[in-house]
């Protein structure tokens, strides 16, 4: 592998940028001064550190965020603040992208990878992986909210979702368990039973639930297990 393409992969900059990087003396491969970006390097078996501080190259990377509201589950936004911008320097060339979406407004668990195979596997609808909501709602919560959201609701569009899951869980609090991850798709179903969603909230994927040391905007790696289970 090129050392520019390393170096940009862990976030150190872009080729102009490591060029310049490496001309300066800056950049070592196994404690000896490299400034020629271009040098081939093998991520497994060469130690390369920019300033003293050692690069650690993963190809692939899987990340758990707990996205907070007001950010887009995109990679780049002309107006607002997406969630790749939440992740430090080191994750910034690695052309992470989330894994499915969440509304603007909506909270909690988002995976984060740069695994194309990896992610189809979670959000193909023949997997069929259950997403866990908690929702805060306006409205008559209607006595056979469970039975309707068991039988399938059809949405405002004629689109028929595939049988849920759902129960009040408080005056004005609902959770639901869908399969499915179409457009505002939650929303949509309470709307059909005569609910508004005024905040919505995703606890878990699969057997993957959104760990509760995490604050809104902060991530960690995805454990080994946890990774394996969202390829099954």
């Amino acid at each position: 592998m090129r050392l520019d393409k390393l170096l940009g992969h862990t976030g150190w900059g872009t080729r102009k940028e490591l060029k310049e990087l490496c001309k300066s003396g800056q950049v070592t491969i196994n404690g000896d001064i490299c400034r020629d970006s271009g040098r081939k390097v093998d991520p497994q078996e060469d130690v390369v550190s920019v300033g003293g501080q050692v690069v650690s190259y993963e190809e692939y990377i899987y990340l758990m965020l707990y996205k907070p509201a007001g950010v887009v589950s995109a990679t780049e936004d002309n107006v607002s603040k997406t969630v790749i911008d939440l992740l430090p320097r080191q994750y910034q060339g690695s052309r992470l992208f989330p894994v499915g979406r969440l509304d603007k407004d909506t909270t909690g668990l988002l995976l984060l990878t740069n695994d194309g195979t990896w992610a189809h596997g979670i959000t193909s609808p023949k997997k069929h992986r259950a997403k866990h909501y908690q929702a805060v709602v306006e409205g008559h919560i209607p006595a056979d909210l469970g039975e309707r959201f068991a039988s399938g609701i059809v949405l405002d569009d004629g689109l028929h979702c595939l049988p849920a899951e759902a129960r009040q869980t408080g005056d004005h609090t609902i959770a639901v368990v869908v399969e499915e991850g179409k457009f505002h798709q939650v929303k949509r179903m309470c709307a059909a039973v005569g609910l508004t969603v005024t905040k919505l909230h995703r606890s878990s994927i699969g057997q993957v639930a959104l760990d509760e040391r995490l604050q809104p905007g902060e991530f960690r790696p995805l454990t080994e297990d946890e990774r394996n289970s969202l390829s099954l």
